[in-house]
């Protein structure tokens, strides 16, 4: 290369000077050799741009792309988890909450165990809950000189942790969520079973969890009973924020 651009300036400043050699002046000539000699460094420059290309290895841009895509992914990954509620009448206090059925999903290392949502690392966390009723508004044992009870129905979410500073290893849980509704009142009726309402029980809210604590659901026996458990009526749920 540095041949090529003597030979190459050495032709342009003879045939310069054959040209114009009267009335050419030295300035002139200097110009000329400058630009030649600024062109074969430009041309040697993208020489060792291209060898250096094709000296990389084959296929390296590419896995470089994939592992950036393949990290990019995997921190973008939230721990989130969705059950959803059945009735089962050997659970006392609570809905029995199933995976692996409708709309589960599970990822990020939440998970459930011994019907209680356990957290994989400390965050933040939106916690939320919905249960679905068929109630009866309507009794034949109620009469007009007893006073007509309310029906309300109710849910809980209670949390255990280890900061709560449990003694003896025993299990200490505190709400964390509670809502009730009341949905209507009790009234006498010559056709009582023909008296139902519906009416749902949702909340939601964000804690601070810390890895290991564990949530569970609560509701009273009585409630359980009437429990709607068809597919999107009743869940339960955690996302990390």
């Amino acid at each position: 290369m540095e041949g090529e651009c003597k030979v190459m300036l050495d032709a342009t400043v003879d045939t310069e000077a054959r040209k114009q050699t009267a009335r050419v002046k030295p300035s002139s000539k200097l110009t000329t050799a400058l630009l030649v000699f600024t062109l074969c460094l430009a041309a040697t420059a993208a020489a060792v741009l291209v060898i250096n290309r094709h000296t990389k290895g084959p296929g390296q841009d590419e896995e470089n792309v994939d592992l950036r895509h393949t990290l990019r992914q995997i921190s973008n990954v939230r721990a989130a988890i969705h059950l959803e509620g059945k009735y089962n009448p050997e659970r006392k206090t609570s809905v029995e909450w199933k995976t692996q059925v409708d709309h589960f999903h599970s990822q990020g290392g939440l998970e459930l165990s011994d019907n209680e949502i356990v957290i994989p690392r400390n965050g933040l966390y939106f916690v939320y809950s919905q249960a679905s009723f068929r109630v009866n508004c309507s009794s034949s044992d109620t009469d007009d000189s007893t006073p007509n009870p309310m029906v309300h129905l109710s849910q809980t979410v209670k949390r255990w942790s280890d900061s709560y500073g449990n003694d003896h290893g025993t299990k200490y849980y505190q709400t964390i969520l509670h809502s009730i509704r009341t949905v209507c009142q009790k009234k006498a009726s010559s056709n009582p079973d023909e008296e139902n309402w519906f009416s749902a029980v949702y909340m939601g809210a964000v804690f601070n969890l810390r890895r290991g604590d564990k949530l569970k659901t609560v509701m009273k026996e009585k409630m359980l009973q009437s429990l709607e458990d068809d597919p999107g009526k009743t869940f339960f749920g955690v996302f990390s924020l």
